[in-house]
């Protein structure tokens, strides 16, 4: 019945696009240059609402929209926060889980190359696929960066990009130091 419903929940999620919306309302993944520079400057954790109104959302906004439609059904879902740490990026993603008749599954809908509802036999088996595809889809720190992944409960409305690290870094180590 869970996996059901997660099919209709990645059908309500298929008019949000991928980015954040500037002071214009252009969505700054438009913009190469003000997204690498800016994107600090403009960004906070939009609540579940502002996101079905803005339709403009990173993987974090996402997930928090994600979790709502899952509680709204009384699906258990657990979300997952994972980043390499470099000197010149800090790549990091987002994603929720759930479990539906002795199976896992990864709700997967920002991450565009892997958007869908992924099936897993056990929970480990599915955080190292996604642990391996973050890896490989970031192959160029990969090798020299340390891995992190973290799970973590609701954060507060509004974080900023530098509130939201620090507040996940208050959350249950998976992987890492």
């Amino acid at each position: 019945m869970n996996l059901k419903k997660s099919f209709q929940i990645m059908a309500m999620m298929q008019d949000i696009e991928y980015g954040f919306k500037d002071e214009l309302g252009n969505n700054l993944i438009n913009d190469l240059e003000k997204w690498d520079n800016e994107f600090n400057n403009f960004y906070y954790l939009q609540t579940p609402e502002e996101l079905l109104k803005t339709k403009c959302g990173v993987c974090w906004d996402q997930v928090e929209l994600e979790r709502k439609l899952f509680q709204d059904e009384n699906i258990a879902c657990q979300t997952y926060f994972i980043f390499m740490v470099d000197n010149d990026m800090l790549p990091s993603h987002t994603f929720l889980t759930f479990q539906d008749n002795n199976k896992y599954y990864w709700f997967e809908h920002s991450w565009g190359v892997y958007q869908g509802i992924h099936e897993y036999n056990t929970k480990e088996e599915l955080l190292k696929d996604v642990i391996s595809k973050f890896k490989a889809d970031h192959e160029e720190v990969a090798s020299s960066a340390p891995l992190y992944l973290y799970e973590y409960v609701k954060p507060q409305d509004h974080l900023t990009c530098d509130e939201f690290y620090q507040y996940i870094e208050t959350q249950k180590l998976i992987v890492g130091k």
